[in-house]
């Protein structure tokens, strides 16, 4: 069976693929052992300048060992897949294929120093965060960002819509359509500002951390300072000191801060669907989409409901990735390579749940007659602002009297209040400022 969107087992690479394809270049394997070459010529470059064997390289042949990295095909992967059959060691297969490429390119004398010293965590512990601030960079910021801008034009367009807000499930103190979609607003753009503090750290120091090879071949060059600026150039941070691999607990906080920020969304996304269900927002209808295959009526709020399953879904993997990468056998084992190989899979269903929610978001259309209903059905609410003006007033007991009063009438209107303030031993100002009090206007600043 040949695969295909069709074979699939994952619809991130199968039904969704076409939503999903832009993180390929990151997280496939295609693209991770672009981004090992990467990271193997850059150190390569950088050697150059540090030993005397290598200072004749020129920077010609420099640019040529780059365009291995920039202009790698699926053919070089399959080469390395091919080489990899011998080796059974994915790391290894990468070095003996750049060792071809010097053969063909009479780049004989640095053969040897290849992978120079290095142990495999040394490049994947460099690859991957490479990969991923890449890709955060490049498309997760670029979506999220819009995905709040887009919930920051509506809150700002509903900005003056008042709209009961409800407690417990209950009616509650009326508030404004536009702050409520603002709340979402400010806690994403806080999360967003925590995740840029992170720092995307790599591990750089051969194979237990301690440049052991490295400083044996060439104990008078301080190989910490080589690794940070090769590390620093890259834009990473050097995780030291470390065991044979990184300790991710940067990469940890960074898969947290993703969840909560995913979780955020989940809460937006119920809120949303909520309000459909209560007929404040309608959805634009698109030609030819069926809400139902048995009830022609539907318009279901399908967006947020597949933006909230995949949210869902990656948090279950970022969770897994957090609590299981930062834990490690003594110097190494193999765990984490299994779990890094997934990476891209979390960030998927992140980056279709953004792309759905912005779908959904672009179809919600106020319906102001509800929402104006139910705020005409629900007078009671106002019983808080008067029972607290009272209270300002001096008035005995004002929060039993609007208790006594809303508990025993089944049915609370304008007229329910505007009876029970025209009894009360208040001034004529304080009733005329009581009765100014309605549904529509009482939403506080």
């Amino acid at each position: 069976m040949q695969l295909n969107p069709l074979t699939a087992i994952s619809p991130i690479d199968g039904r969704y693929f076409s939503i999903t394809e832009p993180l390929a270049p990151y997280f496939s394997e295609l693209g991770l052992m672009r981004y090992r070459v990467r990271v193997e010529v850059e150190y390569l470059i950088d050697l150059r300048a540090a030993l005397p064997e290598l200072r004749g390289i020129s920077a010609m042949q420099g640019e040529k060992l780059r365009s291995l990295y920039q202009n790698f095909s699926e053919a070089d992967a399959l080469r390395i897949k091919e080489i990899e059959k011998t080796t059974n060691h994915d790391v290894k297969a990468v070095e003996y294929f750049m060792k071809e490429f010097a053969d063909k390119n009479d780049l004989r004398e640095i053969k040897e120093f290849i992978h120079f010293g290095l142990t495999s965590q040394d490049i994947n512990n460099t690859a991957i965060p490479l990969s991923l601030k890449e890709f955060t960079g490049a498309q997760y910021n670029p979506v999220l960002q819009s995905t709040i801008d887009q919930l920051r034009q509506l809150a700002h367009g509903w900005a003056d819509v008042p709209m009961l807000a409800r407690t417990h499930g209950q009616p509650a103190s009326p508030t404004r359509l536009g702050k409520e979609l603002q709340v979402f607003v400010v806690r994403l753009e806080q999360q967003v500002k925590l995740l840029a503090a992170i720092p995307h750290a790599a591990k750089f120091g051969g194979a237990t951390g301690n440049f052991n090879a490295h400083h044996l071949a060439y104990p008078d060059i301080d190989w910490h300072a080589f690794a940070d600026r090769f590390l620093q150039r890259l834009g990473l941070h050097r995780s030291v000191p470390t065991t044979q691999i990184e300790h991710y607990d940067h990469l940890a906080a960074f898969f947290d801060n993703l969840k909560r920020i995913n979780t955020i969304l989940i809460d937006l996304c119920r809120d949303v669907w909520q309000y459909v269900a209560m007929n404040y927002f309608t959805q634009k209808i698109k030609a030819g989409e069926v809400g139902s295959s048995a009830m022609p009526h539907k318009v279901n709020p399908i967006d947020f409901e597949n933006a909230e399953g995949n949210l869902g879904i990656a948090n279950a993997l970022f969770e897994h990735l957090a609590a299981k990468l930062p834990v490690s056998r003594l110097q190494r084992d193999l765990t984490d390579s299994t779990v890094l190989r997934n990476i891209g899979v979390p960030l998927a269903h992140t980056f279709m749940a953004l792309k759905s929610l912005q779908r959904g978001l672009d179809k919600l259309q106020l319906n102001e007659p509800a929402i104006h209903h139910d705020l005409e059905e629900n007078w009671v609410v106002v019983a808080e602002g008067i029972q607290t003006v009272l209270r300002k007033e001096g008035y005995p007991n004002p929060y039993e009297a609007l208790k006594a009063l809303t508990r025993k009438n089944k049915r609370i209107t304008q007229q329910t209040f505007i009876e029970f303030i025209d009894a009360l031993d208040v001034s004529d100002d304080v009733k005329k400022r009581l009765k100014a009090i309605t549904p529509f206007t009482y939403t506080g600043i």
